[in-house]
């Protein structure tokens, strides 16, 4: 197998087993380049529909405790991540518009990453697509501290991957911490314009090979996660986290709540938050966007609540792991299905590749995001996960999960 980025490699939708990686461990589309006087397309992503507007700051952090697993030439572990939270809607508008990657990352991502999965190079301006968060807006502090929520993406994708959703908690009064793993990550842009790459994956990805991986790079994230819930706590404390001392917006250390912290996790990351559940005193709750689980935790199950959200095919009782999961869980829980959905449904894939598909051929989008219409798909997401972290750490009651087809016949 070639050396060629991994995130084209597995096509960002791994569920993390075994066959899955084999499968989609094909050769990616390099070296193509979008028909010469041809614009970028543009591509926006859909608006948070909470009441509150959103900001954003990516802090630098550096844990200077271990050495970088990946690189083991490397004394210290560096991560990137991004917040988002609520912000005052009168001065919001007076600050820019976040990027979904920054100007690096987006480069690279266009070289690199995209051909993977059938986009061309220079077809799309990845630099140009923006969010709705503002950098740096002053946080709004009118509803006090506010739950914390982790986001964990899938393995080999950057935190940028769940950007709509993880905006959606934040208009509604959350601060949502994304965290990206470099080295693992396909990509990951440092302050100065500094671009991490993933270290090539082995030639022979047998399934131990496979298993070994997924489990290595579990463990990693699972120290990045229990660091960045350090340095949270250090920031609510109003110690500002940033390895470079970079500006904090106005108010945010006082609008963070720790005691109140869940985490989300798409693919590899839903099983890392899965783990964090168990293992960690910190977590009240846990969200899993179609992942695996990976390792000893697929027998032990958890004791808080657990939200799993599957794709159209998919049940617990069809796959051993999610079956013994929740046959040893003991805290509230609940399976959703999203129907015609695929694994890539739970990224922002599914509303990116859908405005490309007019423009450029994309034969494995239903392969990767299904066929259910995707801002019903997002809508679906954003409802239930919402309604979850609404129950488990705010304390409101919910019908949603009464009767969750009842809004969105999507969910079964």
């Amino acid at each position: 197998m070639s050396s060629s980025p991994r995130f084209p490699r597995r096509r960002t939708l791994l569920k993390l087993g075994a066959a899955a990686l084999t499968t989609a461990a094909a050769t990616p589309v390099t070296g193509v380049k979008a028909p010469a006087g041809r614009a970028a397309l543009p591509v926006v992503l859909p608006a948070p529909t909470g009441h509150r507007p959103v900001g954003a700051v990516d802090l630098h952090l550096v844990d200077r405790s271990r050495p970088d697993p990946f690189v083991p030439s490397k004394p210290f572990r560096e991560l990137m991540v991004s917040v988002r939270y609520p912000a005052e809607p009168d001065r919001t508008g007076a600050f820019p518009v976040a990027p979904w990657l920054g100007p690096a990352a987006a480069a690279d991502w266009d070289e690199r990453s995209a051909p993977g999965l059938g986009i061309p190079a220079g077809a799309v301006d990845w630099r140009g697509m923006r969010t709705h968060a503002r950098t740096g807006a002053p946080a709004d502090r009118s509803g006090g501290r506010l739950p914390v929520v982790l986001f964990s993406p899938g393995d080999g994708g950057g935190r940028a991957l769940g950007t709509a959703l993880v905006e959606e908690l934040a208009s509604r009064d959350y601060v949502v911490v994304s965290v990206d793993s470099p080295y693992e990550a396909d990509q990951v842009e440092f302050p100065g314009g500094r671009v991490e790459r993933a270290v090539p994956l082995p030639d022979d990805l047998t399934p131990e090979v496979i298993a070994a991986l997924l489990e290595q790079h579990a463990r990693v994230r699972l120290a990045d996660a229990r660091f960045v819930l350090d340095r949270i706590g250090a920031l609510a404390r109003e110690q500002n986290p940033d390895a470079g001392g970079g500006p904090l917006p106005a108010g945010l250390p006082a609008v963070l709540d720790p005691s109140r912290t869940g985490v989300l996790g798409q693919s590899l990351g839903g099983s890392v938050a899965a783990r964090l559940a168990r293992d960690e005193h910190r977590v009240r709750a846990a969200v899993n966007l179609d992942g695996e689980f990976i390792g000893p935790i697929a027998l032990s199950g958890v004791a808080k609540p657990f939200l799993l959200l599957m794709s159209e095919g998919d049940s617990v009782e069809g796959n051993p792991g999610w079956a013994s999961f929740w046959a040893a869980s003991t805290g509230w829980r609940r399976a959703l299905r999203l129907r015609d959905a695929q694994h890539g449904s739970y990224t922002d894939l599914q509303v990116v590749l859908p405005q490309l598909a007019g423009h450029l051929e994309l034969p494995a989008a239903v392969e990767l995001i299904g066929t259910i219409d995707p801002l019903r798909s997002l809508a679906a997401q954003r409802a239930a996960v919402t309604a979850f972290f609404d129950r488990c750490l705010k304390g409101r009651p919910t019908s949603f999960f009464e009767d969750p087809g009842g809004r969105f016949p999507e969910w079964s």
